[in-house]
């Protein structure tokens, strides 16, 4: 018995299937950043206390920019050829993000300061990939806080004004989400070590107690940070098994915290009654 052979492909079928790929959209693959994004934006408009048509032109902007950075990375990763599908696509949504940021800049010009850290934050980063850095601890606390400006875009470009209580949140936002860099990195041999994790969660409460005590939060919202320490008693006591499972549990576990979190923080910041 003898095997058949496989028709080749033709070669016009290969350049053309290559063509297709420009016009694939790439969506970043990181759910985690999408409920880290969605959720420090939503505590911003619940600090807000309103949704205007601002709000969701905010809310567009962060979403692209946010998409836009993942073709971006790729591409500095794989910088010895260009790929025109990352730089396609990371250019339709850097050219979406930054329109719009632009237009709300000029409604609300306060916005710049949050667009400067933004900035910063994706210079440092793409740094820290093209010399593969980002895994860092560091790297990875500055990455967090950047996506966390999502709640102090969403406040300044529905109130049109910057106060010390959305700074507070903003950093409440980042020491919340900033807890799954060191509770994840456990389930790593290279970094299953306990301290990091320790040591972090015994800062994060402290920080959020100094931002209470200096009337950045209230009591309610402050409380939230609580969540972590509740995770993070769970991921002790059965250690073993969170080494171990499959990553989705990990995900439901981040994102049940998550919305805890925002449940918590919405409750103690929005009014009673919406206007």
């Amino acid at each position: 018995m003898t095997l058949s052979q496989p028709n080749p492909v033709p070669e016009t079928s290969v350049a053309s299937s290559q063509a297709q790929t420009w016009y694939r959209p790439i969506l970043s693959p990181e759910h985690g950043v999408y409920v880290m994004l969605f959720v420090s934006f939503l505590t911003g408009a619940a600090a807000a206390q309103q949704w205007t048509i601002a709000t969701t032109l905010a809310l567009i902007a962060a979403f692209a920019g946010f998409q836009a950075e993942h073709p971006l990375v790729l591409q500095i990763k794989q910088r010895r050829s260009w790929k025109p599908r990352f730089l396609v696509w990371g250019g339709v949504y850097s050219a979406i993000a930054l329109t719009l940021s632009a237009y709300l800049a000029l409604q609300t010009p306060v916005l710049l300061w949050v667009y400067l850290g933004a900035i910063a934050t994706f210079a440092i980063d793409a740094i820290a990939v093209y010399y593969r850095k980002q895994k860092s601890i560091s790297n990875e606390l500055l990455t967090f806080a950047g996506v966390c400006l999502a709640a102090p875009f969403a406040y300044v470009v529905t109130t049109g004004t910057f106060t010390v209580s959305i700074l507070g949140l903003w950093l409440l936002n980042t020491l919340f989400f900033s807890s799954a860099i060191f509770t994840v990195k456990l389930r790593k041999p290279k970094t299953s070590s306990l301290t990091p994790a320790l040591v972090y969660h015994a800062i994060a409460p402290l920080l959020t107690a100094i931002l209470w005590y200096l009337g950045w939060l209230n009591t309610p919202t402050s409380l939230a940070i609580g969540i972590i320490l509740v995770k993070f008693a769970f991921i002790l006591i059965w250690q073993d098994w969170y080494r171990t499972t499959r990553i989705q549990k990990i995900a439901v576990l981040e994102t049940t915290s998550a919305l805890l979190f925002l449940g918590i923080v919405g409750i103690a910041l929005l009014p009673a009654l919406l206007p």
